[in-house]
């Protein structure tokens, strides 16, 4: 009977290595979307108040900054209002399938243009 057992603890011991690791690389890739959508939130927030001052070259600067690599900046003016939205990928693009999206509103300070 013992014979029969041999090896079992290694092909256990495999498995349970295996599988922390994917726990963990899902744990890193959720901390790591969570950071990038706190950025484009951050960017969203950041262009519009520059959107409101009338300031669209430097919104998209801090766009460029703020965000995660890659991302878009989407701009929505009807009237006094504006939307500034961030679209991007998290994680560099190493989870393909899932985009992030945030946006922020503002309404345009007098004088500050179309």
């Amino acid at each position: 009977m013992r014979g029969e057992d041999r090896g079992s603890v290694t092909v256990e011991a495999a498995l349970g290595i295996g599988a922390l690791t994917f726990v963990s690389a899902l744990l890193l890739a959720g901390i790591g979307v969570a950071s990038d959508q706190l950025r484009c939130t951050d960017a969203a927030r950041e262009a519009a108040r520059l959107l409101a001052c009338g300031q669209p070259a430097r919104a998209e600067q801090a766009v460029r900054e703020i965000a995660p690599p890659g991302a878009r900046l989407n701009i929505v003016r009807e009237g006094d209002t504006i939307t500034a939205g961030v679209e991007a990928e998290p994680v560099a693009g190493l989870l393909p399938g899932i985009r992030l999206r945030s946006s922020a509103f503002a309404i345009a300070e007098p004088g500050s243009g179309p």
